[in-house]
């Protein structure tokens, strides 16, 4: 028989240890977006890597948006993301909703701000990308005749 074996758990004496974990999720077209937000100093990591390494810089600055519009309390926090699916600017889309949603969670008078700057922080966009018809090559296009 085999030995059961025993995990080792953390526990301090006296106090619990208590840490305050939001999730979150975004989503844009098919890229799907989970945030994870903890107290920290203010890193924020997409795939593991730092956000300052990540894609293309205009899809950095889109993703940087409500962490601006947060200030301060962008700077107390961890976020760590994980985006699977989707193209670079659906899926920078759908981070940017994440992390907004978190923040929102962390501290509610976000909210006002976020929604006057851009309502697409805190809902997310559904539209999606029209399928192909029967025998056509594109999702409007017509089917091409020739009479010879």
């Amino acid at each position: 028989m085999a030995a059961a074996t025993k995990r080792k758990t953390s526990k301090k004496k006296g106090k619990a240890a208590k840490t305050n974990v939001i999730h979150t999720q975004g989503k844009r077209k098919t890229a799907v977006a989970r945030a994870t937000l903890k107290e920290g100093k203010g890193t924020i990591t997409i795939n593991g890597q730092l956000l300052a390494n990540y894609s293309n810089s205009m899809s950095r600055l889109k993703i940087q948006e409500p962490l601006v519009l947060a200030g301060a309390i962008s700077q107390k926090v961890n976020i760590k993301v994980n985006v699977l699916g989707g193209g670079q600017n659906g899926q920078a889309d759908a981070i940017r909703l994440a992390i907004a949603r978190a923040l929102v969670q962390k501290d509610e008078n976000l909210k006002k701000t976020f929604a006057a700057y851009d309502r697409l922080l805190l809902v997310a966009d559904v539209r999606q990308k029209e399928v192909c018809k029967p025998n056509d090559s594109k999702a409007r296009a017509k089917r091409q005749k020739s009479y010879r």
